[in-house]
């Protein structure tokens, strides 16, 4: 191929034009080069987007059905309770005192699987996990035996005086992780929430399923959860440490693990913000 004032030669057949950009604006009337502009700046920006803006695949079936244990029928609530700092202690008490008997009562078809204050991170902070087994109508079956459980009654007419705020979300937990089971400790717990661009939640998952394995060598992965009702397209994961040090270690080592880097690498652009809590257990947590 040659390019002969400005006209482009492909060795057989006719010559075509191949007019530089330039040259066209110069020739053309004023009225007209604004239009000739607007239009190559439209495709270099339809270029440019197509760098950065994520194309989203449609989905054939809910995340529910793709992403959750197909197994169990678990349905999970996360509570996060903002406490007015000078009541913390009474209100790590009440709920030591309240929440287990119902976590032990056979009648209520729910479990504990973890209470905890937040360390590092929101400060004054109780968070506190519970599985429904029997999905929603378990959730549905003790919240109407709680109206009528007058001990929890008065607990919450207690705890309502400590709050500063709250909130909760109910959760699945994603095929590939291991179901939450009380261990003992000491331990501290890292709660990594991730809120993902909306229509990325199957492909998060997909990463996840493969890389999940760089992460299991020292019992560190507690479970992994996804939102169903509250914040949408929240991520949850759930991590145990002996210490802050042991932690830095872990997570270091698996920088050195083939195919880490590509998981951090691809599910980076799928977060829109990400925050971690350094969590303590109660002395009550089935999670120590």
């Amino acid at each position: 191929m040659a390019v002969l004032c400005g006209l482009t030669w492909q060795g057989t057949g006719d010559l075509e034009f191949s007019v530089p950009t330039g040259f066209v604006h110069s020739a053309l009337p004023h009225g007209a080069r604004g239009l000739a502009s607007s239009s190559i700046r439209a495709r270099e920006d339809s270029w440019l987007k197509s760098l950065f803006v994520r194309k989203v695949d449609p989905r054939k079936d809910a995340h529910s059905n793709l992403l959750a244990k197909k197994e169990t029928s678990s349905l999970y609530k996360l509570q996060f309770h903002n406490v007015k700092p000078d009541c913390l202690d009474a209100y790590n008490k009440i709920c030591q005192e309240v929440l287990p008997k119902i976590h032990e009562d056979k009648h209520y078809p729910c479990t504990l699987v973890g209470t905890w204050n937040t360390w590092y991170g929101e400060q004054d902070q109780a968070v506190h996990l519970w599985r429904y087994e029997g999905g929603y109508p378990a959730l549905t079956e003790v919240m109407n035996k709680l109206r009528e459980n007058q001990e929890f009654v008065e607990f919450r007419k207690a705890r309502s005086n400590m709050l500063l705020s709250r909130r909760n979300q109910l959760l699945l937990e994603f095929s590939f992780w291991n179901e939450p089971a009380p261990r003992a400790g000491p331990n501290i717990y890292e709660l990594r929430s991730y809120q993902l661009r909306p229509g990325t939640m199957i492909e998060w998952g997909n990463y996840w399923a493969r890389a999940i394995r760089f992460r299991q060598d020292n019992g560190e992965a507690v479970g992994g959860f996804f939102s169903q009702i509250g914040q949408l397209y929240m991520v949850h994961h759930l991590w145990a440490y002996k210490d802050l040090q042991t932690r830095e270690d872990i997570r270091n080592a698996a920088w050195h693990k083939h195919g880490w880097e590509e998981l951090v690498y691809y599910t980076v652009p799928l977060i829109q913000e990400m925050e971690s809590r350094i969590m303590i257990p109660q002395k009550t947590s089935p999670l120590q």
